[in-house]
């Protein structure tokens, strides 16, 4: 099998995305993820193939996050920004914003122009159309040439975020309701662990940090030298992966903190005017000790401590202004930057300034993880197609014109919530299933005592046994139950989505009508069909060879025959066939 040469130094990238596994297959094999699997078993080749399907239905999706991202850097340049504040029409404050707020407004009518469903399309957002363009541009011309650029782009993108990052933690460690938000996100709700969905949602969160099943990790270490410590790589990148979620997460709370004591300050002001109001014709015992009459000297707490007492008894609709119940408001999805944060950010001084930062921070993001996504397609099929590898830009070029004309579905009315369904099922579900076949057949098919030799022999020392018990038993059952336990509950309680009702002003959830889920059911079945399929496959191209040979041998007198002797014209693979095993990576 042909294998890549290595590249020039400075162009080597150190694939350090990666579990050890996949960098490793990729590192010594030095092909992409079909490549890989092939070369492991011919068998296995479907798993390669899944890989690549999984990382278009990711691309198609996420790329139009990015050009959200896009739409909202450009409206940033702006004074004020146009989601601080409510639109008005004919003297009169949109309905719809006013019983929302202008965050959610701009997001869902503005931006989206969203409908009540995903039975109602809606004709296309010519914005989201214009970014979408501008965005599989970007990422066109990032890969343009192919690994030596890309690689060169994601150093920038992916060192750029964390000066972002830093700049936002001080900001944010300055403002007040800093402290309230980063006490929430450390104080643990225990009642939330039994959530099949919160688990589901971190193993994805986790796959798309560390880019497993993606195939980008075996495309990348593929350049690596062949002695190259991937077991170093490993811990690094995860032990930063960790450390960067800690840091955005601090980030996060403390902004989000800071919105929801606003928000609250805003509320206790609010209801104290109404209580100034009524207070004339109120029993003595029903009026707070504080002085009401000046908001501004009521802190929090003791306007919750008199509305637990007082406040239900008391007639004008008063209400409860909760710390904690504010911050989970927009907080989960697309909400938490397009809207929460931009709340957020809406309230600080220069606010332009740090919203244009923000997103452009997004859009680098998504830029790093659209170009190794890219490379998990590109890189596979290069290498396991010659004609494919000679042709590499205009394979490139046609890839992302196909990703933009399949995308438009996204830049719909309803667009918004395929981007959801993708996100939470067509997407995801598809690559957890991919990584679990990728770890059964390195631990079981390839045998994890092997895999072992194979890194002992290119590191020059063997991994702890540990790591072996590890993809055998540990891993591969955590994800067999994760993936279980999912698709019972998709069974028993049918597929929900949040949708926005414009008469309501308010977010409702709804189920996926009959023809939604046999979208996403099919999207599924297609992207783990090569496995079954390459499968079949091969096993009917063993038994052609083996008849072939029975007939060869029936015509022909064959002396001395050796099934296992070795000659220069014999091939590697076809002795391991022989043997029952399947080519070492070695």
């Amino acid at each position: 099998m042909e294998k890549k040469p290595l590249p020039a130094d400075d162009d080597r990238t150190e694939a350090a995305e990666s579990e050890i596994d996949r960098c490793l297959a990729g590192q010594a094999i030095r092909q992409g993820s079909i490549g890989v699997w092939k070369y492991i078993s011919p068998k296995l080749a479907g798993i390669g193939y899944s890989s690549c399907v999984v990382c278009f239905f990711v691309a198609l999706y996420y790329n139009v996050i990015l050009a959200w991202s896009l739409f909202y850097l450009g409206n940033s340049f702006q004074y004020p920004l146009p989601w601080e504040q409510c639109p008005i029409q004919d003297n009169i404050t949109v309905k719809e914003c006013e019983e929302s707020s202008a965050t959610s407004y701009f997001w869902y009518r503005k931006a989206l122009d969203i409908t009540d469903s995903i039975d109602e399309t809606g004709s296309f957002n010519p914005y989201i159309v214009c970014c979408l363009l501008a965005a599989w541009t970007i990422v066109c011309l990032g890969m343009f040439k192919g690994i030596k650029t890309s690689v060169k782009v994601m150093y920038f993108s992916s060192i750029f975020p964390y000066v972002v990052l830093f700049c936002f933690l001080v900001r944010g460690l300055m403002l007040d309701g800093a402290l309230d938000g980063i006490s929430y996100m450390f104080y643990p709700k225990l009642e939330i662990w039994g959530d099949i969905q919160v688990w589901r949602q971190a193993a994805t969160q986790v796959f798309f940090a560390l880019g497993l099943g993606f195939g980008s990790i075996i495309a990348y270490s593929s350049y690596n030298p062949k002695n190259n410590n991937c077991h170093r790589d490993a811990f690094t990148v995860s032990g930063i992966n960790f450390l960067t979620s800690v840091l955005a997460t601090l980030v996060v709370f403390a902004v989000l903190g800071f919105r929801a004591k606003q928000n609250i300050t805003a509320c206790v002001t609010s209801n104290l005017k109404k209580l100034d109001q009524l207070s004339s014709g109120l029993d003595k015992s029903l009026i707070p000790a504080f002085n009401f009459s000046d908001p501004e000297s009521v802190t929090v707490e003791d306007y919750s401590a008199w509305f637990k007492q007082s406040g239900n008894i008391i007639p004008g609709n008063f209400t409860e202004c909760n710390l904690e119940k504010e911050m989970q408001k927009g907080v989960e999805g697309t909400g938490l930057a397009f809207i929460a944060f931009t709340e957020a950010m809406s309230l600080l001084p220069g606010s332009p300034f740090w919203s244009a930062l923000f997103f452009l921070m997004l859009l680098n993001l998504g830029l790093s993880t659209m170009f190794g996504t890219m490379e998990g397609i590109l890189a596979p099929l290069t290498d396991r197609f010659k004609t494919l590898a000679n042709n590499k830009t205009k394979l490139t070029i046609f890839s992302c014109i196909i990703g933009f004309l399949i995308g438009l579905l996204f830049t719909q009315r309803c667009g918004n919530y395929f981007v959801m369904m993708f996100d939470d099922y067509s997407a995801t579900l598809p690559l957890i299933i991919v990584v679990v076949f990728e770890t059964f057949s390195v631990s079981w098919l390839y045998g994890a005592d092997r895999f072992l030799d194979d890194i002992e022999a290119m590191l020059g020392w063997r991994p702890h046994v540990i790591y072996k018990y590890l993809w055998k038993y540990i891993c591969l059952l955590a994800m067999l139950g994760l993936l279980g336990a999912t698709t019972i509950r998709m069974l028993i309680t049918p597929p929900t989505y949040m949708s926005w009702n414009q008469e309501t002003a308010s977010e409702m959830k709804l189920e996926y009508p009959g023809w939604a889920l046999a979208v996403l059911a099919l999207l599924i079945i297609f992207a783990m069909m090569p496995v079954p399929v390459a499968l079949i496959h091969a096993v009917l191209q063993d038994r052609t060879k083996q008849t072939a040979r029975d007939t060869e041998i029936g015509q022909y007198s064959i002396v001395n025959t050796d099934d296992n002797c070795d000659t220069p014209m014999t091939d590697m693979s076809e002795l391991d066939q022989r043997n029952g095993t399947p080519a070492s990576l070695s």
